[in-house]
């Protein structure tokens, strides 16, 4: 909470729901419109208004009253303040669950886990996460290696699969999630083709990690990817990613269900 409550200020500016990952997150729970859904760790709430929007009955729980602040109001979109380790919803008061990129901020996961299911009725806990060991190692480590380094901290997939399976008995799917080259979430590494973004602090402040690391150090990549953009150099070197429109950066669905 206390990352999000100095950085997340401006969170509500770049971390714009992707219709997508909406899409998918829709397809993965596979429950009719007027079902209640959880989204834990829900920060500014972006995709629990398009669940919302979308008809969903969604109970949004977010410890950073900074990141609630930001939400947009919807009548059928209800705030809790707390913790995915402790959630203020009672034993199998919602139909379904979702964790948008938030799982590597839990403080204890096999707890959060527990949680999840305690509080779904026998839908599915649908969670996207990351395993950077998956990801082609793609420019953006090349200007911020640290990111990538950070991101070899959080479990590796099988362990969070195998988390999830202890702790709640459920059935794990595994979905690749292939980023496209224009989502509208600037998440960490949503901006593969897009690396002027980068050189934007109001976009770095969208990325927790950029928060862990010294400005010195964030400065120093910042100016050599300028440097190279401006000559020519970034273009030269990396220049088969403009061919691409996906990328597979380690990014996957979970959907774990009662057996």
């Amino acid at each position: 909470m206390a990352i999000y409550n100095s950085i997340g200020k401006q969170y509500a500016k770049t971390r714009v729901p992707d219709r997508r990952i909406v899409n998918q997150l829709i397809e993965l729970l596979d429950l009719p419109h007027g079902s209640v859904i959880a989204d834990i760790g829900a920060g500014t709430g972006n995709y629990s208004y398009a669940l919302a929007n979308q008809g969903f009955w969604v109970k949004a729980i977010e410890p950073s009253v900074v990141m609630q602040q930001q939400a947009i109001a919807h009548p059928q979109l209800q705030w809790f303040t707390g913790y995915a380790e402790n959630l203020p919803l009672g034993d199998r008061s919602v139909d379904g669950a979702i964790s948008t990129l938030a799982i590597h901020h839990f403080t204890n996961l096999p707890k959060a886990f527990q949680e999840m299911h305690r509080v779904v009725k026998g839908g599915a806990m649908i969670l996207l996460t990351f395993d950077i060991r998956l990801a082609q190692k793609i420019w953006l480590y090349d200007y911020f290696p640290f990111l990538w380094d950070d991101a070899l901290q959080f479990l590796a997939l099988d362990e969070q699969i195998d988390l999830i399976q202890q702790n709640t008995k459920r059935k794990i799917e595994t979905i690749p999630f292939l980023l496209p080259d224009n989502l509208s979430d600037l998440f960490a590494a949503a901006a593969w083709k897009r690396p002027k973004l980068y050189l934007d602090p109001v976009v770095r402040s969208g990325i927790s990690s950029f928060a862990k690391f010294d400005e010195n150090l964030i400065v120093q990549g910042v100016n050599l990817l300028k440097k190279d953009l401006n000559s020519g150099a970034w273009l030269k070197k990396y220049d088969e990613i403009k061919k691409l429109t996906e990328l597979d950066i380690g990014y996957r669905f979970l959907r774990a269900t009662l057996a």
